[in-house]
Order: structure tokens, then C-alpha cells, then sequence
């Protein structure tokens, strides 16, 4: 990551755009350092990570926290930051769960995201002027990522070119007995992704490059997509099936694998050790 904070001298805006020669940052600087004061969170050490990955969170996390007012305000201003700041998208996946019902464990963690933003509050999306017109996406998920509910996080992320144009971390609908019924699910919410990109691109007379990329990380959810017999196993994901391997036959995409240390929706979907917790890039 870039610090956007060499691109130009505070302003007071919730979000900033800032212009050079090499391309456009927005940032919310002025935002996180609100956040930090309204919350009491100046003096306290920053975070290094924005959740602690030795504490999991559930629904009866240790004891209710009463303030659930100030809890949800919190997590619905971290919220707005998830527009410049991707770094703590799963964070607040997490924590908006616990709207009805907040432990103190949950109002903590929440903390912590501020003390991680404070670490680095210029961080935010760069834009470069010069780029490839090409669409590549990444597909992940993380299977039985919710401790209540036993259900999977998927998420994913494009770029075109080396801009962050679109991302999304959501849990499924549905219960997935395995890890591949679970990263498929998620491809194929990828893929519609990347159709309506392509629509979107078509309407503006924008014409990619290349094709579009799709990378994922598990060769079980590739074998799938690639082979044209329906199994025992994947006959509930019929549909699914038939529409990623549509787009395949019409040439829209292009399937590719990647190692998991590449892959970058890791961000979206796991809480990730400090270790292996490093910035994307082109974020700032």
C-alpha cells in the first residue's frame, strides 16, 4: 500500500480526493481521526491487525455489553469506511452480526478496528492514469467461517487493470456439507459479478483488452466448472454448474488457478494472522 497522506495536506471532507500525475487516491483521513476522538481511542497503542485471531466471535461471546446504542453507532460508522478501507471489511462483516445483541468481547473488538485504523489513518484506493483494460477477478471462500450458524463466507474482488473497482464479502444462504460445494457457490456469484461488469463496461464503449480472469484457489471448484458430467455429488449445484460453464463455452471468462498465499479475497473472507496479514495492492 501507498500512505496517501504525500498526495496532499488534510481536508476537511469525510471522503478526499486527491489528484497527481501518477493517478487519483481517496482516502478519509480526517474521518478515521474523528472516529479515533469521538470513541476515546487516541492514546491507546495502535492495533496491528484489525481483529484479534486468537478470539473467535460468536453470539454469547462473555457478557452483554448495555450500551448497545453507542455499539451500533460504532459499527455503522466503520461501516462508511469500508468504502476507502477494504483492510477491515471482514472485521465488520463479523461484528455486524451482533447488532440485537452485543457482548462486551464484540465492543472490544470493535475498538480494535479503531485502534488499527489509527495506525495508518491516510490509507485508502488509488487509482492509476495508466493501466491495462482488463477485468480480473479473484473468488474465495472460507467454509463454516459463521461459529453460530455453521455457514460459509464468500467474497470477491475485480480489478481492472490494477484498480479495485468492485468487491463483496457475504455469507451464504445456505449450509454446504463441503469446502468445494462452497467455494462453487461462491465462483458462481463471482461470475454474475463479472457479467454485469462486462454490461456495465459495454454500456460506457469501454472494450477490454483482454478476457476477463477469473482465479480461484480450489481445484475442486475448477474440475467442476471444467468438466461437462454432472455427478451425484454436485447435482444440487446444477444450476450453478450451467451457468459458469456457459460462460466458459461463450469465451466471457477465463478460469485460472492460484496458490492460497496469492490470492488476495483472503481479506474478505478470513481472519488472517499477522504473519500473512500484509496490505493488497494498490490499496494505500
Amino acid at each position: 500500500m501507498h500512505d496517501l497522506k504525500v498526495f496532499g495536506s488534510l481536508c476537511y471532507a469525510s471522503t478526499l480526493q486527491e489528484h497527481s500525475k501518477l493517478g487519483i487516491s481517496i482516502y478519509q483521513r480526517k474521518y478515521c481521526l474523528d472516529l479515533l476522538n469521538e470513541f476515546s481511542l487516541l492514546g491507546p497503542k495502535p492495533a496491528k491487525t484489525p481483529l484479534d485471531h486468537s478470539i473467535k466471535l460468536y453470539q454469547d461471546a462473555g457478557k452483554s455489553y448495555e450500551d448497545i446504542a453507542t455499539y451500533r453507532r460504532l459499527i455503522g460508522k466503520l461501516l462508511y469506511l469500508n468504502t476507502t478501507r477494504l483492510d477491515i471489511s471482514f472485521a465488520t462483516q463479523q461484528l455486524s452480526q451482533f447488532l440485537n445483541n452485543p457482548t462486551l468481547t464484540h465492543y472490544q473488538a470493535a475498538c480494535r478496528i479503531v485502534r488499527y485504523l489509527k495506525k495508518s489513518p491516510g490509507r485508502g484506493l488509488f487509482f492509476p492514469r495508466k493501466s491495462e483494460i482488463q477485468l480480473l477477478g479473484f473468488s474465495d471462500a472460507d467454509w463454516v467461517g459463521c461459529l453460530d450458524t455453521r455457514k460459509s463466507i464468500s467474497g470477491y474482488c475485480f480489478f481492472l487493470g490494477s484498480s479495485l473497482i468492485s468487491w463483496k464479502a457475504k455469507k451464504q444462504q445456505t449450509v454446504s456439507r463441503s469446502s468445494s460445494k462452497v467455494e462453487y457457490r461462491a465462483f458462481s456469484t463471482t461470475a454474475c459479478e463479472l457479467q454485469w461488469l462486462i454490461f456495465l463496461l459495454r454500456d460506457l464503449h469501454i472494450t477490454c483488452s483482454r478476457a476477463p480472469v477469473l482465479y480461484c484457489d480450489n481445484q475442486s471448484a475448477l474440475h467442476i466448472a471444467a468438466n461437462s458430467v454432472f455427478h451425484e455429488r454436485t447435482k444440487h449445484l446444477e444450476i450453478d454448474c450451467h451457468f459458469v460453464r456457459t460462460k466458459l463455452q461463450e469465451g466471457v471468462l477465463r478460469l485460472l488457478p492460484i496458490s492460497y498465499k496469492e490470492q488476495l479475497v483472503n481479506f474478505f473472507t478470513k481472519d488472517l494472522p499477522l504473519p500473512i496479514f500484509t496490505p493488497f495492492p494498490n490499496w494505500a
